[in-house]
């Protein structure tokens, strides 16, 4: 028991000097809010000012994922979890993207010092080399209870000079993140066309694991024009960033396929394009949904899933023909919506994430039950 205790008071007392040594020699930075508010902060990322929307995560783990989602182009991102950075950065196989795409990190407790069999480098390396910025500005509570309460707005993050406030919205983010060519993965005898608007590749993964063949376009690809070098037997139209109603041209794709009655499946800004396609609309909210821990409820029946969410947009009007099929427990916004007879459908969250472990990733399973049902009616 004695051991026991002196490798805590060890483990901790080494901790306290880590963190006092990161404080003593760490360059000071701002973030500052277009309402004026500042938190000051010490760097632990690439020393150079960024500009975006702050927005918060409650999530508490999975901040390799998120900073690594493309939905999160444009945002700065603050993680509500005091502890960040304890188990490093895992191998770029496990991330949701091929890069960073936050605008800036702020966390209350950074932590130097990984600890993770996974580990492949610290998150500050891992930040300064993607040149992301970052700050330890301790009281991340006040900061979310202020955007809780006056809604996300424009921020900074500067150290010697200020910089112009940009609004990400103003961007078609769809298209800086989306990819620029065909690619495909997988095998089988059935194949998914999977519209890139900022696909998280747990998606490409979950679907590969099916046994379909995937085949992943660009955003504004034209996918029903006569010269397409493949054929495909379902639309699976992806999560993504910013502002849905930028994404024209995948509206445009979407339409199309209604009026073919391919079936379809949206996630996260896909379900706000599928939305927009049909008829419906979207708006705008106050703070957003970004967490692994979103009850939503099945619309007319009290079972509820626990999901993983990163959006700011959601679906205001179902449109015609479809309804609701989820309710968010917590403020009641809409959730997911199918059609009442054809093969469409979307949800607001992300059933390849799995927090739980397995959650919603059932959703997959109906997807291609529809695309199999479909297909055998042509056969």
């Amino acid at each position: 028991m004695m051991l026991q205790i002196d490798t805590a008071n060890k483990l901790l007392k080494d901790v306290v000097e880590e963190s006092l040594a990161f404080s003593a020699t760490t360059r000071k930075g701002v973030l500052l809010l277009e309402d004026g508010t500042r938190f000051e902060g010490l760097s632990f990322g690439y020393e150079q000012a960024t500009a975006g929307e702050v927005v918060f995560c409650t999530g508490m783990v999975g901040y390799p994922e998120a900073l690594t989602d493309p939905s999160y182009t444009g945002e700065i991102l603050t993680m509500t979890y005091p502890i960040i950075g304890n188990y490093g950065v895992p191998d770029a196989e496990r991330w949701e993207g091929d890069r960073i795409h936050a605008a800036g990190l702020i966390v209350s407790n950074y932590i130097p010092t990984p600890s993770h069999f996974e580990s492949t480098m610290d998150l500050s390396t891992w930040l300064k080399r993607e040149k992301i910025p970052a700050l330890e500005i301790k009281d991340t509570r006040l900061l979310t209870q202020h955007i809780r309460k006056h809604g996300t707005m424009l921020a900074t993050i500067i150290f010697d000079e200020d910089i112009p406030f940009h609004n990400p919205y103003i961007d078609n983010l769809v298209a800086r993140v989306s990819t620029s060519e065909v690619r495909e993965y997988g095998s089988g005898e059935t194949t998914i066309a999977l519209i890139d608007c900022g696909a998280k590749h747990n998606i490409i993964r979950s679907l590969v694991a099916r046994g379909v063949r995937v085949v992943e376009v660009p955003w504004d690809y034209a996918l029903f024009a006569d010269d397409r070098p493949f054929e495909f037997d379902g639309i699976l139209v992806s999560n993504g960033p910013g502002n849905p109603k930028m994404a024209e041209k995948t509206i445009q794709t979407l339409r199309a396929a209604m009026e073919h009655e391919i079936p379809i499946m949206g996630i996260c800004l896909g379900h706000q394009l599928l939305a927009l396609a049909a008829g419906g609309d979207t708006y705008k909210l106050k703070f957003g949904h970004r967490s692994q821990n979103q009850p939503c409820l099945l619309a007319g029946e009290k079972r509820c899933y626990i999901t993983t969410q990163n959006h700011g947009f959601a679906v205001g009007t179902v449109p015609e023909g479809f309804e609701p099929w989820f309710i968010n427990a917590n403020d009641n916004t809409n959730e997911g919506m199918r059609h009442r007879s054809l093969p469409f459908f979307s949800v607001q969250f992300h059933p390849e994430s799995t927090p739980g472990p397995m959650d919603t990733e059932w959703l997959f399973d109906l997807f291609l039950e529809k695309v199999y049902e479909a297909k055998g009616a042509l056969i």
